[in-house]
């Protein structure tokens, strides 16, 4: 029997509207037919161009949206909905595009302390980030993946200059889209944007390496920036799914040991690991040389996430080496199967192999969030969902 198709997204340079069109183009998405679907918004003022372009010696697609300057303004969630609710699109992408811009005016009314109605859209208002992200739902829709798997989110680091002055990175907005994902900072400048943690958040089912796949095709996209040391580009691997087991038969496991480290930097440490790529993480109390208490923090990895996790490690820890090395591991093939209870819907994490099921747990984020809206205890959620998991 056939695997499901999957798209896994590599954010290793980070995310933008832009970069995720260029990728979806390279694909073999046709500009026309994607210009031709943009148009029933009856946006006007604007165009698509794409171009073979190179980003650190790696040949990508680059996607423009040109527009005339004065379609650059702002609107209020509202003229963008109607914008949506009155074009000629296929419901289905009315309806995830209409969602993806009331989550980000959530956002935006989050960080400025407003409601969403009342949010004015600056960057993310003008034409060319509407196009972005319409264009990237149209786009994911024809890729027809079954699931949509990507990277740990590359936030960047430094600053970036936006309408209300000069912020950190991530920009405010971009950091209430990813709460909640795995993410780390690498390499210079705002390498997330919003609509790029718009997209790939509200798409993306999961996060980790690559998973195993019987590869079709990779798609690269290309950004504005072209720095000399790693490559400017968002990739797209789609293929069919293959058992989890024969891709993940060997995993590297990092240690460090620390002595003169606060316990307080403890607890968040294991939380920057597993959003740094790290498969699990944790810390084992020892006794250190001259008698002195101290911690052996260790971490599993795919190689893919050697070095991100090694970063992790010298930049929170005072520790001044990482050992690693391989070992052989015998993992289930593992599968979410959402379920729905009195309480919402919730995620069942089930382990199988050879097509028997050894595990069936539900998850515990998803009961956690449905107890405390529907103000019961957790365990009563986790019993809902294992007893429906195992009556469908």
């Amino acid at each position: 029997m056939s695997g499901a198709r999957v798209a896994y997204l590599d954010c290793a340079s980070g995310a933008a509207g832009d970069m995720l069109l260029g990728a979806l183009v390279d694909l073999g998405l046709p500009l026309d037919a994607l210009q031709s679907e943009l148009a029933k918004l009856k946006l006007g003022g604007h165009r698509l161009e794409a171009r073979k372009v190179r980003r650190a010696g790696l040949q990508a697609t680059k996607v423009d949206v040109v527009t005339a300057e004065h379609e650059h303004g702002h609107r209020r969630l509202s003229d963008i909905l109607e914008l949506i609710d009155r074009s000629g699109l296929e419901a289905g992408v009315k309806e995830r595009s209409a969602a993806l811009f009331r989550r980000l005016a959530e956002a935006e009314a989050a960080v400025h302390g407003t409601s969403a109605e009342e949010v004015h859209f600056h960057e993310v208002g003008a034409v060319d980030a509407i196009v972005d992200v319409v264009g990237g739902v149209v786009g994911l829709s024809w890729l027809g993946a079954s699931r949509v798997v990507s990277s740990p989110l590359n936030l960047g680091t430094g600053t970036v200059t936006m309408q209300h002055g000069v912020f950190p990175v991530p920009a405010p907005a971009t950091a209430r889209l990813v709460h909640g994902v795995p993410v780390y900072g690498a390499g210079e400048g705002e390498l997330l944007t919003p609509t790029g943690a718009l997209l790939v958040t509200s798409h993306a089912s999961s996060y980790g390496p690559l998973p195993a796949l019987k590869l079709e095709a990779v798609g690269n996209g290309a950004g504005t920036r072209d720095p000399h040391d790693r490559p400017n580009v968002l990739r797209i691997f789609v293929g069919e799914e293959q058992p989890a087991a024969a891709a993940a038969a060997r995993v590297l496991v990092l240690e460090a040991e620390v002595d003169d480290m606060s316990p307080q930097l403890c607890g968040p440490l294991v939380d920057q690991l597993l959003g740094a790529g790290a498969l699990d993480a944790y810390l084992t109390p020892i006794l250190m040389k001259k008698g002195r208490p101290g911690f052996l923090i260790t971490a599993l990895a795919e190689p893919g996430a050697r070095e991100a996790v090694e970063e992790l490690l010298f930049r929170e820890t005072t520790t001044l080496g990482v050992r690693r090395q391989e070992w052989e591991r015998t993992v289930l093939e593992r599968e979410v199967v959402p379920v729905r209870t009195a309480y919402g819907p919730v995620g069942v994490k089930v382990g199988r192999r050879g097509g028997r099921v050894y595990n069936a747990q539900p998850e515990f984020d998803d009961c956690q969030r449905a107890a405390v809206a529907a103000n019961v205890p957790v365990k009563e959620v986790w019993a809902a969902a294992l007893a429906a998991y195992r009556n469908q």
